[in-house]
């Protein structure tokens, strides 16, 4: 069985006769690589920078490419919502206008927090609540509880399962 190409040249000066199987071609992981050795990301990844991302979910978010990789993941498994709240709140804390602020924190409390919002994410009542009285007039620091509790989320829950990934595996092969 053929080895998966480690860099995009490699893949592109395959012949016919090195390309893997079409059985293997289906295999998740051969497309994944493909996929993701395409894609500008790969070209923006230092030597060494995805194993840095094994340390810990601060180190791994941090980073812009590791990041998008960590969202990608989530979002193939149908559990985006906690990644993007989070993201959003990192982009709200950096609002200077009071009319955009207020706008956003509207925005962001109906998407993630309301009960039955369209990417509800699991914070507990009294959180709810706060921010629901926080959000009539907010400030940048309105959704810091539930940031919290969302980044504990992952930081335990889906961290984990990234780094036991394909998604992951498929970005240290190259350095290994």
């Amino acid at each position: 069985m053929p080895s998966l190409p480690r860099t995009t040249n490699e893949l592109d000066n395959m012949t016919r006769e090195e390309r893997p199987e079409q059985s293997q071609r289906k295999d998740f992981k051969w497309r994944l690589q493909r996929k993701l050795l395409r894609s500008p990301m790969s070209e923006k990844l230092k030597p060494g920078e995805s194993l840095l991302w094994s340390q810990s979910l601060e180190t791994l978010l941090r980073s812009n490419t590791g990041k998008s990789i960590f969202q990608a993941f989530l979002k193939s498994e149908f559990s985006d919502e906690n990644i993007e709240f989070w993201l959003r709140c990192e982009d709200f804390k950096k609002i200077k206008c009071s009319r955009r602020l207020t706008s956003r924190a509207k925005k962001i409390f109906e998407r993630y927090i309301q009960p039955e919002a369209p990417k509800e994410i699991n914070i507990d009542h009294k959180t709810r609540e706060i921010i629901k009285q926080n959000v009539q007039t907010p400030n940048k620091y309105c959704f810091d509880e539930a940031q919290k509790t969302v980044f504990s989320l992952m930081e335990k829950d889906s961290y984990p399962r990234f780094l036991r990934s394909d998604y992951y595996r498929t970005f240290l092969e190259p350095v290994c």
